[in-house]
């Protein structure tokens, strides 16, 4: 008789055998550095389940986690994944992703949507009413918007850097970097790193895009980095400390944080007075 060497998922005496931690690693010809850890969250205003991707214009995007038949999704709705970049429109499959926004219960819907995807809206809704029931989640409520003529550091700053502006989740100094460690744990490092060069806070015109109504806001502090280098720039856009912006190969554990300004929509962040921050030079 020959012995059964097999390998099976339990000890000689029956007890499961634990997982093998296999580390997660990011092929050197990927578009994209995010884990597949650091691409699922929650939705802060319903609590369900989200994927975050990068678009080709390494915006990034609220995708539903499951896939659904392109038949029972609006032509304008569907994206698909490619290399972990997410890109608008079908790629012949007769499955696509759909941006959370078009199912999220807590948002109206801006296009006509089939009955699936509304059976779909319903079915998130009865599920985040669930959550809130029972305590395991609550909305987030939109901040009170400080005023104006505070001197205090904002807390969502508007930073200028690689010819345009963007806002950022939190304060220049609380702004951590997004990349891995050894210990495959996110770096605890800050961005504003005490021995690279600074940004200085200063006024500059609050110019809106183009189509946009003008404000009546003249000037707005921001946090300029324009004047850096290049690639002290490109460190900050990533969102990584010095160390790990000299390894590009590293991956990243979490989305930067950053979102593209918009004057109307994020009205409420403009300051018209520079802040006394420690952080900048000004």
């Amino acid at each position: 008789m020959c012995p059964n060497s097999a390998s099976t998922g339990c000890h000689w005496d029956g007890g499961p055998r634990p997982a093998v931690r296999r580390p997660l690693r990011v092929a050197a010809t990927s578009p994209s550095r995010l884990l597949r850890t650091g691409q699922s969250g929650r939705c802060r205003a319903c609590g369900n389940h989200i994927d975050f991707y990068q678009r080709a214009d390494r915006r990034p995007i609220a995708l539903h986690p499951a896939e659904l038949a392109v038949a029972h999704v609006p032509a304008s709705c569907r994206w698909h994944l490619s290399c972990g970049i997410a890109h608008p429109h079908g790629d012949g499959s007769a499955w696509c992703r759909i941006p959370h926004a078009v199912l999220c219960p807590s948002r109206t819907p801006t296009a006509r949507l089939t009955a699936h995807v509304e059976e779909m809206r319903r079915q998130l809704g009865v599920r985040s009413r669930c959550l809130i029931d029972s305590g395991a989640f609550a909305p987030s409520t939109p901040a009170a918007p400080e005023p104006a003529a505070s001197s205090a550091p904002p807390a969502r700053p508007v930073v200028q850097l690689l010819l345009g502006r963007y806002l950022a989740d939190r304060p220049i100094e609380d702004i951590r970097c997004v990349a891995q460690t050894r210990h495959r744990r996110r770096c605890l490092l800050p961005v504003l790193a005490p021995d690279a060069p600074k940004g200085v806070w200063a006024l500059l015109p609050a110019s809106p895009q183009r189509g946009q109504l003008t404000l009546p806001a003249g000037l707005m502090a921001l946090y300029d980095l324009s004047r850096l280098p290049y690639g002290e720039q490109l460190r900050w856009r990533t969102q990584r400390c010095p160390a790990h912006a000299a390894a590009p190969n590293a991956a990243d554990l979490a989305m930067a944080g950053w979102q593209v300004f918009d004057p109307l929509l994020h009205a409420a962040h403009i300051r018209t007075r520079l802040p006394h921050d420690p952080g900048g030079e000004a």
